[in-house]
């Protein structure tokens, strides 16, 4: 059974049929700033129609990968990946070697032709570590651990985290300074980046750079990754006092972190498409689909709709309802699921928190 990663995610209609309507930080930057309005058309604001639960009672919730037959989601503290079934959720296996605290533990999932990838912190780094998805949808199992990726410097912020696979079947990972600004300028450092490898971890031989695994290089903390069906890559990440972004990433291109923050018209550097102050995002998780990019945000409390035929303008749904929002996926009936972040020590959690919301916004 083939589990690879789609552009446009896939879920059972059975389980979406009978899960839904069921009840089952500081934050993620440095000190805001006071911020300005972004430079631009101002977003509209719109809710949509009222979205509705496919699970809760989820702890510190932080990815969710969904596939053509499975839907899984990572625990943070407790290094748990759980699997979606007609029930509720129930525990595929807990990832070893997970050190938790701060903004670290288990972080991203990918699936790719019948092995679960995962970005986790441990005691000692970042490390990206594959399993082999064994047992049918609604009854999987962990096999046995590879690390094929490991040395990604971490801290208790700032640990990047994001995994997933792009149109080219290559393995692509985002990484965070951990602390440390000038990793993300230093091309020998894996911190600041985002990667690209092949499945099992190897250098790709059309890299950017030579017997390197960096395909860009001057960020701060990016969380999110998507590509559009023309094959454009984008980026979510975190700024630090003035102002997030949204990039368009292209291979061997630095994106000015510690030097530049936000548009800086620096010919060294590459700017954001669209950026926004600390207060209304911290853009975590992102997706693609019908025309428009779609970014969780965190300390915004936001979904955010960038439409790519004008990637300078944006929509904003469910402000403020449900709280922090960490991550969004694509389902084939058209809704988005969207993973809340209320139980991670930074939000204010409510009854049936952490959830995951089925929204439609058409």
């Amino acid at each position: 059974m083939d589990r690879r990663t789609a552009p446009r995610a896939a879920t059972l209609v059975a389980a979406v049929a009978l899960l839904v309507g069921c009840s089952g930080e500081a934050t993620d930057r440095g000190t805001s700033g006071s911020g300005t309005t972004t430079p631009g058309t101002p977003p509209s604001s719109s809710s949509g129609s009222a979205p509705t639960d496919v699970v809760t009672d989820l702890d510190a919730p932080w990815s969710i990968t969904i596939d053509d037959e499975t839907t899984l989601v990572s625990e943070r503290d407790s290094g748990r990946v759980l699997e979606l079934t007609d029930d509720g959720t129930r525990e595929v296996g807990t990832v070893e070697a997970v050190s938790a605290g701060g903004e670290g533990g288990l972080l991203g999932l990918a699936v790719h032709d019948d092995h679960l990838y995962t970005y986790f912190t441990s005691a000692d780094d970042n490390r990206v570590v594959r399993h082999e998805l064994t047992g049918e949808p609604g009854s999987l199992g962990l096999g046995d651990a590879e690390t094929i990726l490991d040395g990604i410097p971490s801290a208790s912020f700032h640990n990047g985290g994001r995994i997933a696979f792009g149109p080219d079947d290559m393995l692509y990972v985002t990484t965070g300074d951990a602390g440390e600004t000038d990793r993300a300028q230093d091309p020998e450092s894996l911190a600041g980046k985002i990667l690209r490898l092949t499945p099992e971890g190897e250098v790709p031989e059309d890299n950017p750079f030579d017997d390197s695994l960096v395909w860009t290089l001057g960020h701060r903390n990016p969380q999110g990754i998507a590509w559009a069906d023309d094959g454009t890559m984008y980026a979510s990440e975190f700024g630090q006092d003035t102002w997030d972004e949204l990039n368009v990433i292209e291979a061997g291109d630095n994106y000015g972190w510690p030097t530049v923050e936000g548009t800086a018209d620096d010919d060294r550097f590459i700017d954001p498409v669209q950026q926004w102050s600390p207060d209304e995002a911290s853009p975590s998780g992102i997706a693609i689909d019908d025309g428009s990019i779609w970014i969780a945000n965190l300390r915004g409390e936001r979904l955010r709709e960038v439409p790519l035929d004008d990637v300078t303008t944006s929509t904003e749904h469910l402000v403020g309802e449900h709280g922090r929002l960490r991550d969004v996926a694509v389902a084939t009936d058209g809704s988005l699921w969207v993973l809340t972040n209320n139980t991670d020590g930074r939000g204010d959690p409510g009854d049936g928190d952490d959830r995951i919301l089925r929204v439609v916004v058409r």
